[in-house]
């Protein structure tokens, strides 16, 4: 392939992940709420879950809304205020069909999970194709 297409896609954090955590989360609060400490010690660490809990939520908050990859400039990242941050790729896995990029750049550290929730099929055929061929490394 002489010339490589650009990539680009609009991001939003994927429901599955989100609704997954929050059973997670649910779930060790029972767990904690049926075992044998002291009240004090189960209501304590129950808090402390969901405090966790709700810095993810915030935390996902900042995610991107778009990113891009070009061939020649790499990886560019826009933020929900309108700015775009150029990234590098730190790494990246694929996981049964699902992309997971890792990105890292000005603008901070960025987990970009690809899940058929968020993200069409062609996009993340295309993606992987691309980071497989490449490494996910610009020439």
């Amino acid at each position: 392939m002489t010339s490589a297409p650009a990539i680009g896609f609009e991001y939003r954090p994927s429901r599955l992940l989100q609704r997954l955590r929050g059973l997670l989360v649910v779930l060790a609060v029972v767990a904690l709420l049926l075992s044998g400490m002291a009240l004090s010690v189960r209501l304590l660490l129950g808090l402390l879950l969901i405090g966790v809990l709700a810095l993810m939520q915030r935390r996902q908050r900042a995610t991107p809304t778009a990113v891009g990859w070009h061939p020649m400039s790499g990886w560019t990242v826009r933020m929900a205020d309108g700015s775009d941050a150029p990234m590098s790729l730190r790494s990246f896995r694929v996981l049964a069909g699902c992309v997971v990029l890792n990105l890292a750049g000005v603008g901070g550290r960025h987990d970009l999970w690809l899940l058929p929730d968020n993200s069409d099929p062609d996009t993340r055929r295309r993606l992987r194709m691309r980071l497989a061929a490449t490494g996910g490394q610009t020439p």
